[in-house]
């Protein structure tokens, strides 16, 4: 563990898109000291959509703030400490539909959260598990959707499936010599055969130039993940 516990929810039903991305688009985004993670030399960029329940900040259920959806796009890295590598995230952008989220967020962890409306369809029916997630853009609403079997199998070891779900740690460049470190807790998921799935995403509005082509692009893979109960613990800064 990494300090005092900040948040702790329920992270439900994340859909993971994951597409293959050139290291060169992602290095000016790397916060200071962090390097890129790779799996079988492949670099990754995943659109993931997912529920947050029964949110506690500081042990405190927040009227309106409890149950909420989050859609973001986000790469992998590694920092070494003390000679051990430590494998986190860093987030282009994270969205949520309350401003208050986005205010916190952006204010304690210097992340890149942004305020869209935000809404959800969760069905389960005769042994499959629909679940999309939708958000609002200028141009209209974007989605991210699967079909997948309601069973759910066990995560294999050394897997692209580990690779993308794996990762402990938050980081978010301060400036350019300082780095905001948190630590992400959750035991190691179960996830949901995927059977199809469909994106619609404005990657160049939401995220900029660099993302565009992953419109055009087809992900590598796309995960459902059951998910769990999720602590985050308060952050630290690398100098």
């Amino acid at each position: 563990m990494s300090g005092k516990t900040f948040l702790k929810a329920q992270w439900s039903n994340l859909v993971m898109a994951n597409y293959e991305i050139s290291p060169e688009i992602l290095k000016k985004y790397l916060p200071y000291k962090t390097e890129l993670d790779t799996w079988n030399n492949r670099c990754y960029v995943s659109l993931v959509g997912f529920q947050f329940l029964e949110t506690k900040v500081l042990g405190i259920k927040f009227p309106f703030h409890t149950n909420f959806d989050e859609v973001n796009l986000r790469f992998y890295v590694r920092y070494k400490d003390n000679g051990q590598w430590k494998r986190g995230v860093v987030f282009i952008k994270e969205i949520v539909p309350k401003f208050m989220i986005t205010l916190v967020a952006n204010t304690l962890y210097n992340e890149k959260y942004a305020t869209h409306p935000c809404k959800h369809h969760i069905q389960k029916t005769d042994g499959e598990l629909f679940v999309k997630y939708l958000w609002k853009s200028k141009s209209g609403w974007n989605h991210i959707q699967v079909s997948a079997d309601s069973g759910i199998l066990p995560i294999e070891k050394g897997s692209e499936e580990e690779f993308i779900t794996e990762h402990y740690w938050g980081y978010a460049g301060f400036s350019a010599q300082k780095t905001n470190e948190y630590q992400v807790e959750h035991p190691r998921w179960n996830i949901h055969p995927v059977k199809n799935y469909h994106i619609l995403c404005n990657f160049k509005e939401l995220y900029g130039d660099d993302f565009a082509f992953l419109k055009g692009t087809q992900p590598t893979s796309v995960l459902l993940a059951e998910g769990s109960e999720v602590s985050v613990f308060k952050g630290q800064t690398i100098v």
